[in-house]
């Protein structure tokens, strides 16, 4: 009986430093997918300080690079639904950066995100998006809160906008929730 008991103690205590030891490999998994993801979301992030950037300063040029050529925008928020290539969109908004370099309008945009999914080399980013605009006298041409996705894709090191939803207009109350 006592060689019984022994055995079992034994068996148990092994399987304790078992488990522990396959906990140890599985937080070490963990935390390299932490890191991994960490990177990426740092990494996204300047891609949209970048954007930001670009409409503050109406560096047109600057934004057009961080969209893939052939990107796609789908406009979901008034009556005419539609879906365009990057291009059409751009040369659509084209004037309103020519406006912001020039100082007749100063424009905005910052993001605020629900859901960011992705690996190394694609991105999906949820949340919503707030563009303001006003004219060189201060007078409000555009304050609007948008809920938007963002599909991603990274190449040679670099981070570029694929597909751009905008999906519904959103609340200040939704905007200050995220």
């Amino acid at each position: 009986m006592k060689k019984i008991m022994l055995f079992i103690i034994i068996v148990f205590i092994a399987s304790i430093d078992i488990a522990k030891a396959e906990n140890r490999l599985n937080n070490a998994d963990n935390n390299l997918e932490v890191i991994k993801d960490s990177t990426r979301l740092i990494e996204l992030d300047k891609f949209w300080i970048e954007l930001s950037r670009t409409v503050r300063e109406g560096d047109f040029k600057g934004y057009k690079a961080t969209y893939h050529e052939d990107a796609v925008v789908i406009f979901a928020t008034g009556k005419n639904k539609r879906s365009i290539s990057i291009t059409s969109a751009l040369a659509g908004w084209e004037k309103d950066f020519v406006a912001t370099k020039s100082g007749k309008v100063k424009s905005d945009v910052k993001f605020r995100f629900s859901q960011r999914i992705g690996d190394e080399t694609t991105a999906h980013e949820t949340g919503i998006f707030h563009y303001t605009s006003t004219d060189s006298q201060g007078n409000e041409l555009s304050n609007s809160f948008i809920h938007f996705e963002m599909l991603l894709v990274k190449r040679n090191g670099k981070w570029y906008g694929v597909m751009e939803y905008q999906k519904s207009k959103a609340t200040k109350e939704e905007w200050e929730a995220l």
